[in-house]
């Protein structure tokens, strides 16, 4: 290599006198110490053999917990097949099966199938661009976000993010992308049936906080995007597929997307993402237009094929929202002996706590107790177990936040 190729690559020896090793992992992520190595329902083990109640469950993800048998065996037959990837150039049963079921159980009429949540964000507001041109209005293609919105860390997504920590290190954003209050009034002033292609919004922003949209503001934005002739994209990354006792947010409401995205739980671990489309959208949608080299592949369409019929049946339903309702309850009486948390918010199994003190330190106490949470900002502690969590299982859990709480409380 030449000294100038040295030199460019080398970061200022200013910042890296002391510096330590990177690790072989990009150090994007601030991991805890201990490796874990095996998983079964709502517990992980670490190669200690230490026991862990996670409350994460991979972010929202593993809803049907670790291990489960019935993902397990539909990976395996499809693996036994010997068709785990063709591309997209292919038609492949798992991936057509998936796709019917998804618009024989949705608002949808067409399904793309891509690897995460962040890109099926960045493929519907691109969806929606190619539409808004369909219409005979060129410059229809701005899309409006939400205060307190994460739609994912990509350059469009990123651009629909109301986060200064994530934006502003990778600023000039993607333009053409508008952020405005969580307002009625704030939207009217800004959707222009010729400019505005489409308005995104989490049903529950997750890593804004767990704030759950009122059901009347979300039925009117619904009715100012129809009556302005723009698309409707509601994003239900984290708060879909169960999350909520319903199998999609929105069917709670009563409120029906032009585009829905879908991720984190389709395939129960495996990368894998959705955007669903009414017809208008697929209509615009020509070949060409966009691309995936791995979404949709037989392998993860064959676990996602399972996962979603599972996350739909009524029984699991009921018992997320029966189970749900009673773990809110438990959590503001947490917050009522404890006196360090300013609120209590959520729905089914999504649930936010409001801490006085960083969560950083209470995840980080938890955690030496056996107990996995996370955070959503820096003041809000998140619980997104897995749907199979039971009441035991949730009082057990409970029972360590409690007192991390009352530790943390009197300093």
């Amino acid at each position: 290599m030449s000294s100038l190729a040295t030199s460019l690559m080398a970061p200022p020896a200013a910042t890296t006198a002391d510096a330590a090793p990177l690790p072989p992992i990009l150090g994007t992520y601030k991991r805890q110490k201990p490796l874990l190595v095996r998983g079964e329902g709502v517990y992980v083990w670490d190669d200690a053999g230490r026991r862990y109640l996670d409350l994460v469950a991979g972010i929202a993800v593993v809803s049907l917990g670790h291990g489960d048998a019935g993902v397990r065996q539909a990976i395996e037959a499809q693996l036994a097949t010997g068709l785990v990837h063709t591309s997209n150039l292919y038609r492949t049963g798992p991936g057509e099966a998936l796709a019917a079921w998804l618009v024989a159980h949705t608002f949808a009429d067409s399904v793309f199938f891509c690897n995460s949540g962040a890109e099926a964000n960045e493929g519907a507001m691109k969806f929606a661009r190619r539409w808004g041109r369909s219409t005979g209005h060129e410059q229809k293609v701005e899309i409006v976000a939400l205060r307190g919105a994460f739609h994912g860390r990509l350059p469009g997504t990123l651009a629909a993010t109301d986060r200064a920590a994530y934006r502003l290190p990778f600023e000039p954003l993607m333009g053409g992308v508008r952020i405005v209050e969580r307002d009625l009034a704030a939207l009217d002033a800004v959707l222009d049936p010729a400019r505005t292609a489409a308005v995104i919004v989490e049903p529950i922003q997750g890593e804004g906080g767990v704030r759950v949209l009122d059901a009347e503001f979300l039925r009117g934005v619904r009715a100012l995007t129809q009556e302005r002739q723009v698309l409707l994209i509601l994003d239900e990354i984290q708060c879909g597929l169960g999350r909520t006792g319903h199998f999609l947010a929105h069917e709670g409401v009563g409120v029906t997307p032009d585009i829905l995205t879908v991720a984190k739980p389709i395939a129960n671990g495996l990368p894998m993402g959705a955007i669903l489309v009414a017809e208008a959208v697929g209509r615009a949608m020509q070949p060409g237009d966009h691309g995936t080299t791995f979404g949709g592949g037989p392998l993860l369409a064959a676990a996602a094929l399972h996962v979603v019929q599972r996350l739909a049946d009524p029984a699991l339903l009921a018992h997320v929202r029966e189970v749900g309702a009673w773990f809110g309850e438990q959590l503001r009486g947490v917050a009522a002996r404890t006196g360090v948390v300013r609120e209590v918010r959520g729905t089914g199994l999504m649930w936010g706590m409001d801490t006085h003190a960083p969560v950083s330190a209470i995840v980080g106490r938890a955690f030496d107790r056996g107990v996995l949470l996370v955070g959503a900002g820096e003041h809000t502690l998140r619980f997104v177990p897995p749907l199979t969590v039971t009441r035991a299982q949730l009082a057990e859990g409970l029972g360590v936040v409690e007192a991390v709480l009352r530790e943390v409380g009197e300093g």
